[in-house]
């Protein structure tokens, strides 16, 4: 049940939820904080599907080194405080008002009007100067361009992958999104390029080629995976980074598109050492770190279950566009048969076409759709 401070943390953020105004303001509301953000270095993950594993990932690991890191997850699954991390923990109900707070006065003193996004973005970003953390790991919610993160200056982007979705405010086409996310990426970035389809990628470059003093990483080129299986039955990963050679790395979250996910954050995290962010991470942190990753309601399977009279199994995915239930689909299918009475539990959000989103899905899963207001 929701305490007194994270209702009045949802009061205030839906106040800005459906007002119309975008992040324009995004600037001015951080500099009326006190610029919060100033200090932030890190990455931000932007991309159509992945970002919030691959943040995960990458905030596991670097806690496991011993670093304070902040990180502001987008959406949350029970409680707002779900949004504002330290070392994957969300903050306690209070310390999140307490943030959200000094966001909402500032907004009535300024008389700035900024969408419930750039709330969330600012909020956190309080939270992580008073905190003093050692890196933010943060993830866009939409687009790149003019999302709320893109007021921070962390050093490193890492660009997840690009697909169709949220047409109607970043673009109809492969080429349009694309140029709308690397409106992330600012001269002088180091960049983690994920797999992109061809329209994809051939935008991608052409904003790229504007800047100047960029360091590029793709996956597949100068950033290497394969995955293979370890002498005690575990699915492990090899990963090659200019920086680095990695060996049996774990990936403890369900499906072959979480390798990519994985190998990512650890291009991230070794683009944070060629920055001289940090120093490095050791192997041994790096592994444990990235075992204890946890990411609830991207394929998490909850065994036994019973909704009512109804029991069995359930598997929770927010797979939100097509191309990420095409994604996932492989993994669900192989759920659905591992056992009998197995559902498929995914919540969307209200103007997304969840027909097409279902094509993809085996008919043997027992579809219970919500949706995200």
């Amino acid at each position: 049940m929701a305490t007194r401070e994270e209702l009045a943390c949802e009061e205030i953020t839906g106040r800005y939820q459906f007002n119309g105004a975008g992040t324009g303001a995004m600037p001015q509301l951080l500099k009326a904080l006190g610029d919060p953000g100033r200090n932030l270095r890190g990455m931000t993950a932007v991309g159509t599907n992945g970002k919030g594993s691959t943040c995960a990932f990458a905030v596991a690991a670097l806690a496991a080194a011993g670093l304070r890191i902040g990180s502001m997850p987008s959406p949350h699954l029970q409680q707002v405080t779900e949004r504002i991390r330290i070392n994957g923990v969300p903050v306690s109900p209070t310390a999140c008002h307490r943030a959200f707070a000094q966001v909402d006065d500032t907004l009535k003193s300024t008389g700035l009007l900024v969408n419930a996004g750039a709330v969330h973005a600012a909020a956190a970003a309080v939270h992580f100067a008073r905190s003093e953390v050692d890196l933010a790991v943060m993830e866009a919610s939409i687009g790149g361009r003019r999302t709320a993160v893109n007021c921070f200056d962390p050093g490193v982007k890492v660009i997840t992958g690009v697909g169709l979705d949220h047409e109607h405010l970043l673009g109809n086409t492969l080429g349009e999104i694309a140029r709308n996310k690397a409106g992330i990426v600012r001269d002088g970035d180091h960049v983690v390029l994920g797999e992109l389809p061809e329209e994809a990628a051939k935008a991608m470059d052409a904003v790229l080629g504007d800047h100047t003093e960029l360091t590029v990483w793709r996956i597949h080129q100068e950033v290497r995976y394969r995955s293979r299986m370890a002498r005690d039955g575990r699915t492990v990963l090899d990963v090659v980074t200019p920086h680095a050679v990695h060996r049996e790395l774990p990936c403890p979250l369900r499906g072959e598109h979480q390798h990519h996910h994985l190998a990512l954050a650890v291009a991230g995290i070794d683009s944070l050492a060629e920055r001289g962010l940090i120093r490095g991470i050791p192997e041994e942190a790096l592994r444990s770190g990235l075992a204890a990753t946890r990411w609830p309601g991207r394929l998490e399977l909850l065994a036994p279950a019973r909704l009512g009279s109804w029991t069995g199994r359930l598997l929770l995915d927010v797979a939100a566009n097509h191309q990420g239930a095409a994604t996932v689909a492989p993994e669900i299918l192989r759920e659905s048969r591992a056992a009998e009475r197995t559902a498929l539990v995914f919540g969307t959000l209200r103007y997304k076409n969840v027909a097409t989103m279902l094509e993809s899905l085996p008919a043997a899963c027992c579809p219970l759709t919500g949706q995200w207001y």
